[in-house]
């Protein structure tokens, strides 16, 4: 076969016709941008060795609009009714320690988790907050900083023909990307929701027509496309395409790889077990990835922007995480992956102190919650402490830095190494962020 610059160019090749008529959107699927570049790094200025910490993956929940911490993990029963809100609390499996009512099965595993009451930032818009917490940096004009997930991926690399960074179902954000570093970091999308009776990761299936045979002579006929044009040009585009499709291909070709993502080959109860809903299927699928060795598994669920009926709105959305995130803390620690699977649930930000005339609170940055479970971190541990109003930190405040800090070391990562922006600018993986040991085990 031969093939011609003024018939066929580059970005054709590498998206229909270089898979050979399979019609796949794995491009897509891996979502490349092409104009992006990243300067590779000089490993000679690093001296930092990576090694797989504690944590061998982690499972990353967020909880977009901004939980607030005093319907969920810092109730304040003994202030007044305005600032204590209207739902009440609960004991938890840990002497002295309450949640919000909404919380029960969560409190009966309480003394698996880690609760962070003290963390803090300062941005109360949504975009920002959200960046904060995928990253570990306080937006700037200048750069677009990549996610914790394209990190790992960065670091670490793919384990057993997967993806090392998973978006379950689909990209929550602007900020989960790969911001400076290559296209080849940005994360896996599902494209389709587990809870979906019709649900089905897209691309992992050849067509009808295509069988195993003839797809390996696609993939030989792609490394021929491929040398031709890296013999031709080097970019990040072309080096970053190569790496999608070798990961498309080791996705399809490998039934275990596309196993992982089939939450039909789970048991029935333990489908039910988790919650036959959104919250519920997601939360399985993301264990059944790391699993089978998925480094980075990150899911959304749900909206908590409640400025208005707080009672109603955490009535209605509490249930099914509840009812999730237990089973999947008791799941994992049943399979013994709890002490290597690293599991964070957070928001971009916290509530307002006090109710406001819709019944709701608002953004509210000085002071927030989270949890953390397995990986390396204390169990039954209650970092920090908010004032008697959840309006600000009163013990140990946690600065996001510090947070993210940690959790990258449990992950075997230093935070301070250095990565290559574009323009050969060094840039720490997280800037001035110190590991907590008061929340390792």
């Amino acid at each position: 076969m031969t093939c011609s610059d003024h018939i066929l160019s580059r970005r054709n090749l590498l998206t229909v016709g270089a898979v050979g008529g399979l019609g796949l959107s794995l491009t897509d699927f891996f979502r490349i941008q092409a104009a992006q570049a990243a300067q590779p790094i000089d490993s000679k200025q690093n001296h930092f060795q990576n090694s797989e910490g504690t944590a061998k993956s982690v499972i990353f929940i967020f909880l977009p609009g901004g939980m607030a911490q005093q319907e969920s993990f810092d109730p304040k029963p003994n202030a007044p009714i305005e600032y204590r809100g209207p739902l009440d609390s609960i004991a938890t499996s840990l002497t002295g320690v309450r949640f919000s009512s909404q919380f029960k099965k969560t409190a009966q595993i309480a003394d698996k988790l880690t609760i962070i009451r003290s963390l803090t930032h300062g941005e109360a818009a949504h975009e920002r907050g959200v960046h904060n917490m995928f990253t570990g940096y306080r937006p700037s004009p200048a750069l677009r900083y990549p996610s914790m997930g394209s990190v790992v991926s960065q670091e670490f690399g793919p384990r057993n023909h997967l993806p090392p960074y998973v978006l379950v179902p689909n990209v929550p954000n602007e900020f989960a990307g790969p911001g400076y570093l290559s296209s080849a970091h940005a994360g896996f999308s599902l494209g389709s929701d587990p809870a979906k009776k019709d649900y089905r990761v897209r691309d992992l299936s050849l067509p009808k027509n295509v069988d195993m045979q003839r797809f390996g002579k696609r993939r030989k006929l792609l490394d021929i496309v491929n040398e031709h044009f890296r013999q031709r040009e080097q970019s990040d585009a072309i080096d970053a395409m190569d790496s999608f499709y070798g990961k498309a291909f080791s996705l399809i070709s490998s039934k275990e790889a596309r196993e992982a993502f089939d939450i039909s080959k789970e048991d029935d109860k333990l489908r039910t077990r988790y919650g036959r809903n959104e919250y519920g299927a997601r939360m399985l699928v993301a264990r059944r990835l790391v699993e089978a060795g998925v480094r980075f598994v990150s899911l959304t669920c749900g909206g908590w922007d409640h400025h208005a009926n707080i009672e109603t709105a955490m009535k209605n959305n509490v249930p099914q995480f509840d009812q999730g995130f237990s089973a999947l803390i008791d799941d994992l620690s049943e399979r013994g992956l709890l002490d290597s699977t690293l599991v964070c649930v957070t928001s971009e930000f916290g509530r307002s102190p006090k109710i406001n005339a819709q019944a709701g609170r608002d953004h509210w940055p000085k002071v927030f919650s989270n949890l953390l479970a397995g990986g390396g971190v204390r169990r039954g541990h209650v970092f920090g402490s908010s004032n008697a109003t959840a309006s600000e930190p009163d013990e140990d405040p946690l600065s996001v830095e510090d947070w993210a800090t940690t959790i990258y070391h449990c992950l075997g990562i230093n935070a301070k190494k250095e990565l290559m922006a574009p323009g050969g600018r060094p840039i720490e993986i997280v800037e001035g962020g110190n590991v907590r040991s008061d929340l390792l085990a």
